[in-house]
């Protein structure tokens, strides 16, 4: 009895001595004021992953892609900005001019090369897709290290490195193009998705751009060290996607070619055999031959695809031209009244919210009317452009890059509708793989032209025109005649 009072007056005391001195209420302060400054953090934390789980994504694995491509636009736009400011703002305007024609020359021709067998060399690694994407970002965190010491000179060091990011970059862009199906929740279109993962990297794009530019005053390197940071958790983070994502169960691959003289239709779910799994018989060949069994390709499902694929390929290109050219053309004449840079962040901001719109509309239309979608979109877009080009103006300019932004978005979500509709599900993975090298190959072609032609402002929009002129001439009919005709076989939902 004597011992337990002896040791219950043993902790008052040890209470009283903790109170006289103040350190209770220092450390319970302490702790109030670290929940305090950790609270935005976590709650926005806790706002972003509500966010990008909700409806199910969570659950499917959507939810991580779409964070996963989050990381990858802020690591894009930091090295993109670290590339800017060497390459084109650090030096007068006809050095400049020779400075991006020397990258475009050293990065854009060799991945000119480089695209085509980027697909299929993906599409050859189907178990293995989880660990591409985060090779991909791996090395582009390795890239970024290496171009930060040379990226203050401007040494030829400088441009294998910066190919070696482009070819990650689109490499990356291919794999989660084709894993963004094996993902999809439960009455989840696939335009729905992609519209989520798009808008989650633009978002991403316009919180990293102003922090690389603050990077960027600091030192030159800092931006490229920001980016290594952000890729290293990117390649951690391409690794806690769902083990589905690199199953290949069922898939076949996708050509864009197949050796037919027309285009095959495929069969309805009802006029398949059972037990064909989703195979079909080629029609007759220039030889006369019947029944050979031949894979499907992407001008074997029906001309939706085959044709939206060129109207893309046209907005494609006219991205790339208007990022080459605009930044020329406003750099040696900029918006009345406005810097070059600021010139540049007016058309930058334009595109952008017009992308950003773009997407939002693409997921509220739900895929209604694919074809007609892109047919209006492209029509729209040759519009504007040849009404900046008979009254090219810094409105007009303005309203081009916006509107670009706008129809690109959307005629690609509505393309991934199509293809979701009319590739059968064992080939729509490698489908989408091909597509989008595809699509990329047009922004390097338009890219090229921006940087070779003369910096007058009305024949660049003329140039645009054309550009949009060509892919309607080789789409547009064939869009409106699909559409009249109605799809082949049910839509996938």
């Amino acid at each position: 009895m004597g011992s337990s009072r002896q040791g219950v007056g043993h902790y008052d005391h040890v209470a009283a001595a903790r109170s006289s001195d103040g350190s209770g209420p220092l450390r319970r302060a302490g702790r109030a004021m670290a929940r305090a400054l950790r609270a935005p953090f976590t709650g926005a934390a806790r706002g972003i992953r509500k966010a990008t789980h909700a409806h199910g994504a969570g659950e499917s694995g959507l939810g991580k892609l779409i964070e996963l491509h989050a990381v990858n636009g802020a690591g894009d736009v930091m090295i993109t900005v670290a590339l800017a400011s060497t390459v084109f703002f650090s030096v007068p305007t006809d050095e400049a001019r020779g400075r991006v024609a020397l990258y475009l020359a050293v990065t854009m021709a060799p991945f000119t090369l480089l695209a085509p067998v980027v697909g299929p060399l993906l599409d050859r690694l189907p178990h293995g897709r989880r660990a591409a994407m985060a090779g991909a970002m791996f090395a582009r965190a390795v890239l970024a290290i290496t171009m930060s010491g040379a990226v203050a000179t401007g040494g030829l060091e400088l441009y294998p490195a910066a190919l070696g990011v482009l070819v990650c970059s689109k490499a990356y862009g291919v794999v989660r193009s084709a894993v963004v199906p094996r993902l999809l929740p439960p009455r989840f279109s696939l335009v729905k998705a992609n519209s989520r993962v798009t808008l989650a990297g633009l978002l991403a794009t316009g919180v990293a751009a102003p922090i690389g530019a603050g990077l960027q005053s600091i030192g030159s390197p800092w931006p490229l060290y920001g980016a290594c940071v952000i890729f290293l958790c990117g390649t951690v983070l391409a690794f806690t996607l769902p083990p589905k994502v690199d199953s290949a169960k069922g898939e076949r691959k996708a050509r864009l070619v197949v050796p037919h003289e027309e285009a095959v239709r495929p069969p309805a779910p009802a006029e398949v055999p059972k037990g064909s799994k989703g195979r079909w018989s080629g029609s007759t060949r220039a030889g006369g031959r019947k029944g050979r069994e031949k894979p499907p390709g992407l001008r074997s499902v029906g001309p939706s695809v085959l044709h939206g694929l060129q109207a893309n390929a046209a907005h494609r290109a006219l991205s790339g031209f208007l990022i080459f050219y605009l930044a020329f053309l406003l750099r040696e004449h900029p918006l009345a009244g406005q810097s070059a840079a600021v010139s540049l962040g007016i058309v930058g901001v334009a595109a952008g919210a017009g992308n950003a719109f773009g997407t939002a509309v693409g997921s509220w239309l739900r895929a209604r009317g694919p074809e007609l979608i892109v047919a209006t979109v492209l029509g729209l877009a040759l519009g504007v452009a040849v009404l900046a080009a008979i009254f090219f103006s810094t409105v007009m300019v303005a309203a081009l890059a916006a509107v670009a932004g706008f129809t690109q978005a959307l005629s690609k979500l509505s393309l991934d509708a199509m293809i979701q509709r009319d590739v059968p599900e064992e080939v729509r993975t490698s489908a989408f793989a091909r597509s989008e090298t595809l699509l990329q190959m047009s922004w390097v072609v338009g890219g090229a032209i921006g940087i070779a032609l003369p910096l007058n402002g009305a024949l660049g929009m003329s140039v645009a025109a054309g550009i949009l002129a060509l892919g309607a001439g080789a789409s547009v009919r064939g869009l409106l005649g699909a559409a009249r005709r109605g799809s082949p076989h049910p839509r996938v939902a």
